[in-house]
């Protein structure tokens, strides 16, 4: 083994696999949600459609569900 490489002559590539990983979908959120999720990953330094996925995902791992009362 070496004890340094070079990358700098490296030609990037894509993960072949990535787009198996999320899928683009188009959904309508209030305003108040997606501002509350902006401030709140501008504080963390994340992107908010990341801190999004994050939270729906905790949801899914603790099997969270709502209550829903219909009037």
């Amino acid at each position: 083994m070496r004890a340094g490489y070079d990358f700098s002559t490296m030609k990037g590539r894509r993960n072949p696999y990535a787009r198996l990983l999320k899928k683009p979908v188009t959904i309508r959120l209030g305003a108040d949600v997606v501002d509350y999720f902006k401030s709140m990953a501008n504080q963390l330094g994340v992107p908010y459609q990341n801190l999004m996925n994050l939270y729906l995902r905790d949801c899914v791992q603790s099997h969270r569900h709502i209550q829903w009362v219909a009037h």
